[in-house]
């Protein structure tokens, strides 16, 4: 159902905090408990104000432009008119957390223009949800202006208090740091510059990358992030610590001036404030994909939702390699031109993870390393032209492999690894692209390790938000889905283009093969459920057993019990799950794997039963077509005690509950493998106490009896 109304509205109500005596512009979520103030001063410049329950969350906070090809636009503007809309809608994911989503707002568009010569004219529109709201800017078409060449916006987030923030440095490069958990008077971006076995980093202001979450004395929860973002640069947080606001940097280029070039008319992303009352209200809202505009592809099923396996594990513990022939001579990296016996993507090795999955109700199989080039990719400044995306290892064969996976029902999962060499994999894409559809894949895992190629560019800027958005669309062409590694971020993108399935954007399980320190902490993932997971799916390759793999590095391990590792599966979202381990470590261990064969990934309902931000969460998910339910929870260092109530499942049906917890001796450092697993029934009507050991979690599976 869709209802339009419109209503023109000129003044609702003063503002005390105003800086001038004019009556302001106001517009209410759906059920009032979020209200959006707009006016100008008496010096014309735009600001807004929101408050939640009557209560001013967002203060003050001015907007503006600055151009390299025009005068600035944040003063002598004028309210020319304001339109009040309503909008009710329900949508259906064709995958996702949950199936039906309710897109309900009420939107206020105003109309701005200079009252100087030059009689500009900007437009800013509010969506305002029962969520939080989103706001852009508009730049309709106008005589004597069609090209804006933005150097900086000037959004404002005026904070009312010094709320407990989670933050990752505004990098222009990476999203792959750790959370930090501190007072918004005390981020300090700048000195986490410096971090180990990071590819590349660059983090020019003391800002943050979104999404950021903010938690107030009182409970009240936020988070800053954006949607729709397309044709434009990556939106950086600086902060004012003195007056407790954030304020928007773009990401920018070496190569121009400045940062965002558009023709007009054009249409900024949405800037996005989700608010809510507790830590589970953030996951639960869809305010980012509800900003979005609706599916242009439409019918998907190409695509399957999927666990996969891979040869990707082996290679960051050392058993295996990407490469087919480097060797270390003389402390050097050299090309021997022949098989040193190390490569992981061989067609027999391949054939045991399609045997592997095949077995195990596991839909799909990734091959990194399958392709030339790995070896002149190393130590080599000029990454142009390393890599053709069709030409594979002497070892591999393509028709073998593929047969062999159509015969046993599994799909080979493409790996593209461009090296950032982007004009190479630009011209690449559709060579790229009907190889897979030849062949019958439909999802590739796209890379973009390294300084991106053209020099002065940036991962997050206008030209590689074009860069990634491109190489989707162009996908969608050939039914192919990407899943990207080294990506921009997501802002909710793939209600428009669903065939962009996850990404990565954050650091991931690999870091945890590279030595304890560097590894992530037991807070990472309870951290992330709240932040970088509310901008959408996440490839973080969970499911590892062998959480100590001394065999091949006594210096590093998963931190981590093996009971949170099966609570993953459900707490952090993604269409396609990776059994990321060895097969000789989950032939081991029939018994957890259990939970990895009966685990969905496509959900019709999501229920976030409890959480706190960096501490823990428990999520229920219920599966599409089965109608099961599974649940994860997971916690940082510290051991808790949950009680869980089932009064989110179907009534009157009985389930066969299988329970995955942390044993009574369970530590992630002491004893990770220490899991106890417990079968019974369950009911709407049951309830559960259950423990999770320090760094641990638990995993259920409830299937309909």
């Amino acid at each position: 159902m869709k209802i339009r109304v419109l209503a023109l509205l000129f003044a609702c109500l003063i503002i005390g905090c105003a800086t001038n005596e004019q009556s302001s512009i106001e517009v209410a979520s759906p059920e009032s408990n979020i209200k959006v103030h707009f006016n100008v001063n008496n010096s014309g410049s735009p600001y807004y104000l929101v408050k939640f329950k009557n209560e001013v969350v967002i203060d003050t906070s001015y907007l503006g432009f600055e151009f390299t090809n025009a005068d600035p636009i944040g003063q002598n503007l004028e309210i020319q008119t304001a339109d009040i809309t309503s909008f009710d809608e329900t949508w259906q994911m064709p995958w996702g957390e949950q199936l039906d989503v309710r897109n309900h707002y009420n939107e206020l568009s105003v109309v701005l223009q200079e009252t100087t010569a030059l009689q500009r004219k900007v437009n800013v529109v509010f969506k305002v949800y029962d969520d939080g709201i989103g706001f852009r800017y508009h730049f309709p078409e106008q005589e004597g202006w069609t090209e804006a060449l933005i150097k900086e916006e000037h959004t404002e987030f005026n904070l009312t208090e010094d709320y407990m923030t989670y933050w990752i440095p505004g990098d222009w490069d990476i999203y792959e740091h750790l959370y930090s958990e501190t007072k918004f008077s005390e981020i300090d971006a700048i000195s986490k510059q410096n971090h180990p076995n990071l590819a590349q980093t660059y983090i020019p202001n003391n800002a943050v990358n979104t999404p950021t979450t903010l938690v107030g004395e009182k409970g009240l929860h936020l988070s800053l992030h954006e949607a729709t973002l397309v044709d434009y640069s990556d939106m950086t947080l600086a902060v004012d610590k003195n007056n407790l606001k954030f304020k928007s940097i773009l990401v920018g280029s070496e190569n121009t001036e400045y940062k965002v070039k558009r023709s007009v008319p054009f249409k900024t992303p949405w800037r996005t404030i989700q608010i809510s009352e507790d830590a589970p209200g953030l996951i639960s809202s869809n305010l980012i994909v509800n900003l979005n505009e609706p599916n242009k592809l439409g019918d998907v099923s190409w695509f399957t939702p999927m666990k996969y396996t891979g040869v990707w594990w082996e290679m960051h513990l050392g058993k295996s390699s990407w490469d087919y022939g480097m060797e270390q001579i003389d402390g050097k990296w050299v090309d021997t031109g022949k098989a040193h016996g190390r490569h992981g993507a061989t067609t027999e090795n391949v054939k045991r993870f399609i045997d592997f999955s095949a077995k195990n109700n596991i839909g799909g199989v990734l091959v990194e390393g399958w392709n030339t080039g790995w070896e002149r990719w190393i130590g080599f400044p000029d990454r142009e032209g390393v890599f053709d995306f069709v030409t594979p290892y002497p070892d591999y064969n393509f028709d073998e492999v593929s047969s062999y996976a159509k015969s046993k029902g599994v799909e080979i999962i493409m790996h593209h690894e461009t090296s950032a060499a982007t004009e190479t994999y630009t011209k690449q894409l559709d060579t790229a692209y009907a190889l897979m559809q030849k062949y019958g894949m439909h999802a590739v895992k796209s890379g973009y390790v390294g300084k991106i190629l053209p020099d002065g560019e940036y991962h997050h800027g206008q030209y590689m938000v074009n860069h990634y958005n491109t190489a989707v669309e162009k996908a969608a062409k050939y039914e192919v889905a990407v899943n990207a590694h080294e990506p921009i971020k997501d802002t909710g993108l793939r209600r428009t283009y669903p065939n962009a399935i996850s990404r990565e954007g954050l650091r991931g399980q690999e870091f945890n093969a590279w030595s304890i320190e560097k590894g992530n902490p037991p807070s990472h993932l309870p951290t992330v459920a709240f932040t970088r997971m509310l901008a959408g799916p996440i490839d973080f390759t969970p499911g590892i057993f062998n959480i100590k793999f001394d065999e091949y590095r006594e210096e590093s391990q998963v931190n981590t019990t093996l009971a949170q590792q099966l609570a993953l599966y459900v707490v952090i979202y993604s269409p396609v799950q990776m059994a990321a381990d060895l097969i000789e470590h989950y032939e081991a261990n029939p018994e957890p794997l259990q939970f990895i064969r009966h685990v969905g990934v496509d959900w019709e309902e999501s229920v976030v039963l409890n959480g706190s931000v960096g501490d823990y969460v428990t999520i229920a998910r219920k599966e599409r077509n089965t109608g099961n339910w599974f649940v994860g929870s997971i916690t940082d260092e510290n051991s808790i005690t949950l009680d869980l109530d089932f009064d989110f499942l179907d009534a009157d049906q009985t389930y066969e509950a299988v329970i995955y917890k942390d044993g009574e001796s369970a530590h992630w450092d002491d004893n990770p493998l220490d899991i106890a697993i417990e079968n019974m029934e369950i009911t709407k009507e049951s309830k559960l106490s259950l423990r999770l050991a320090e760094g641990g979690g638990f995993a259920i599976s409830l299937i309909k009896k």
